[in-house]
C-alpha cells in the first residue's frame, strides 16, 4: 500500500531510480547525489519558512485592510496547480517545493486572518496544536512506539480515502442544492467529525516518515530531498486546517 499523500507514494518514488539499481538520466549518481535524511529535514524547514513569510505578508496586509480573499485563493489555486505538476515532474521539486511554500503561505495566511478576525488567538491555538502534534508522531515513530505495518498503511489510506470523497460529495452537493453537510456547525456530529479528521491527518505523518525514510534507504536521487519536504509540508497544512475548523467550533459553544 501507497502513503495517501501523493507525493510520498511507492510509484511516484519509484520514478526516481535509486542509486543501487540503476542510474537516472543516464548519470551515475554519486554519494553526495544521494536523497538524506538531514537533507530531507533542511529542505522542509526551508519550505516551512517560506511558507510562514508568505502567510506573514498577507497577515499584516490584511490587518491593514486589504481583503484576504483574494490572494487566499489564487494561492490556493496555484499551489494545487504547482502540487499536480511536481506528483508528474519530480525531477523538478527543487523549483516546485518553494514555488509551492509561497503561494500555499497566501492561502494559510489568508486563511489564518479572516478566522483570527471571528475568533481572536485561534492561529496560536491552531499553530501550537499542529506542532504538539507533529512532535508526538515523530516521536512515536522515532522510538518505534509505532510501527507502520502493512495494516496500518490500509487503514489509514481507506479512511483518508473516505474523508475525501465525503468532503467532496459534500461540497458538490451545498454546492447545486439546499444540502447542510453534518460537518459544518457547531454540533457534538460535527466535532466528533473534525476530531476523527484530525486523528487520520496524524496518522498520516507516520506514512510520510516512513516513506522519506524509505526513500533515503533507497538512495533516491537528491531532489527526492525536496520531494519529500513538499509532501510532509502539504500534511501539516492539512492538519492545521483542521485545527482551525475544529477550534472555532469549539469557540462557538
Amino acid at each position: 500500500m501507497n502513503s495517501n499523500n501523493p507525493f510520498l507514494n511507492n510509484k511516484t518514488f519509484s520514478k526516481a531510480t535509486s542509486r543501487s539499481e540503476n542510474t537516472f538520466n543516464a548519470v551515475v549518481i554519486e554519494n553526495d547525489q544521494d536523497m538524506t535524511l538531514s537533507g530531507t529535514i533542511n529542505r522542509s524547514l526551508i519550505l516551512f519558512l517560506l511558507l510562514i513569510a508568505s502567510a506573514t505578508v498577507i497577515w499584516w496586509a490584511t490587518f491593514n485592510g486589504m481583503n484576504p480573499i483574494v490572494p487566499a485563493f489564487g494561492g490556493a489555486i496555484v499551489g494545487l496547480i504547482l502540487v499536480v505538476i511536481a506528483a508528474f515532474k519530480p525531477q523538478y521539486s527543487a523549483y516546485l517545493a518553494p514555488g509551492y511554500a509561497l503561494f500555499e503561505g497566501l492561502f494559510i495566511g489568508g486563511v489564518s486572518a479572516i478566522f483570527e478576525t471571528q475568533y481572536p488567538g485561534i492561529v496560536t491555538q491552531a499553530v501550537g496544536a499542529t506542532f504538539v502534534t507533529f512532535g508526538v508522531c515523530l516521536g512515536l515513530y522515532k522510538y518505534k512506539i509505532v510501527k507502520v505495518t502493512e495494516q496500518f498503511k490500509s487503514i489509514v489510506i481507506a479512511a483518508t480515502l473516505a474523508i475525501a470523497t465525503y468532503y467532496l460529495i459534500s461540497w458538490l452537493f451545498s454546492l447545486f442544492t439546499s444540502f447542510t453537510p453534518v460537518h459544518y456547525g457547531n454540533s457534538m456530529m460535527s466535532i466528533g467529525i473534525s476530531v476523527f479528521v484530525i486523528i487520520i491527518a496524524a496518522l498520516n505523518l507516520f506514512l510520510d516518515f516512513d516513506r522519506i525514510e524509505k526513500g533515503v534507504e533507497q538512495r533516491m536521487p537528491k531532489f527526492m530531498e525536496w520531494y519529500g519536504a513538499m509532501g510532509l509540508m502539504i500534511t501539516l497544512v492539512w492538519l492545521y486546517i483542521e485545527f482551525l475548523r475544529l477550534l472555532s467550533k469549539l469557540s462557538k459553544k
